[in-house]
């Protein structure tokens, strides 16, 4: 199993030894919970959404809790989940006063009879199906309302920043996991609170199925991060599978030319989690760094955050 937390411009200078503690410790939490499924032969699809769900309540990354603000103060959360083994696919956009986005994707991927969920509708959807809403208050975290007021007088939005003093910091939040189980079968799932002052519905590629998340026991489980325009036009998590499936890569050979060559040619930033049907994990990323953390069977989690 693997998990991430976002990447972007992460520099041991701009990280107090207390926050980098604590995101090593949000990230440790949520392997566990993912992995401990897993062990007790537990589906990867239960094990990716219990990780992203322990993400989403962890109020330092941009997902759930943590999710940033747009430029009307409000949070509109995106998040998405896939089966490999019949590529059944959940996604969601736009939603607000949903403690835990991935939920509400696994329950469209189930019951909807849909994929692609967005706004108030899917927020009544999210209420026939008895899922936990929370008041404006919860999501509220004095850091992401700072963010939010250095640019919410401007037309710019502002990537998952921490301050504006800290010039040439940028940190692309995102939340995923993705894993494979003891039956073979693999899973991914992303959820994000997208980017500090962001208008006009502006939607990433989180929620998009094959751009920033994808899953299929041929092949591999994708969750992305990173500045989602450039994963969207790239299809990101799908061209990884592709070049498996098609081209006969191994993860590692695919998942390098994607993210260290064909994104970077074209301003692409950013990084992603992959796991193929071997049970090979590949963390690559284009950027500083990334918040990540994994785990074998039978081996030591790992948790990193820097190159």
């Amino acid at each position: 199993m693997a998990i991430h937390g976002g990447a972007g411009t992460i520099l041991p200078y701009l990280m107090t030894p207390e926050k980098e503690a604590n995101y090593r410790l949000g990230l440790s939490e949520a392997l566990s919970i993912g992995s401990n499924i897993l062990k007790n032969g537990g589906s990867s699809l239960d094990a990716v959404e219990a990780a992203v769900i322990s993400l989403e309540n962890f109020p330092l990354f941009n997902a759930g809790k943590g999710a940033v603000f747009t430029n009307k103060g409000t949070h509109e959360m995106d998040a998405s989940i896939m089966c490999g083994l019949n590529l059944e696919a959940g996604a969601v956009s736009g939603v607000s006063n949903i403690k835990n986005p991935v939920s509400l994707a696994r329950l469209i991927k189930e019951k909807s009879g849909h994929v692609f969920l967005a706004g108030s509708e899917a927020e009544l959807f999210a209420k026939k199906c008895g899922l936990t809403f929370e008041d404006d208050a919860y999501f509220y975290t004095v850091e992401r309302y700072k963010q939010w007021q250095d640019v919410k007088d401007s037309d710019t939005y502002q990537l998952d920043h921490t301050d504006k003093t800290e010039q040439g910091e940028k940190k692309f939040g995102t939340v995923g996991a993705v894993a494979l189980d003891k039956q073979g079968n693999l899973a991914a799932a992303t959820s994000t609170g997208g980017m500090t002052n962001k208008r006009f519905g502006r939607i990433g590629d989180t929620p998009m199925i094959g751009a920033g998340t994808y899953a299929n026991n041929k092949t591999c489980a994708i969750s992305c991060t990173g500045h989602g325009e450039f994963f969207i036009r790239a299809v990101v998590a799908y061209d990884i599978s592709c070049l498996i499936e098609y081209k006969g890569m191994s993860l590692k050979e695919a998942c390098d030319f994607v993210v260290k060559d064909k994104l970077v040619k074209f301003g692409g930033e950013g990084g992603l989690i992959a796991i193929d049907y071997f049970g090979n994990i590949e963390l690559p990323f284009n950027s500083e760094g990334m918040y990540r953390a994994w785990q074998f069977e039978g081996k030591n989690p790992e948790v990193a955050i820097y190159k």
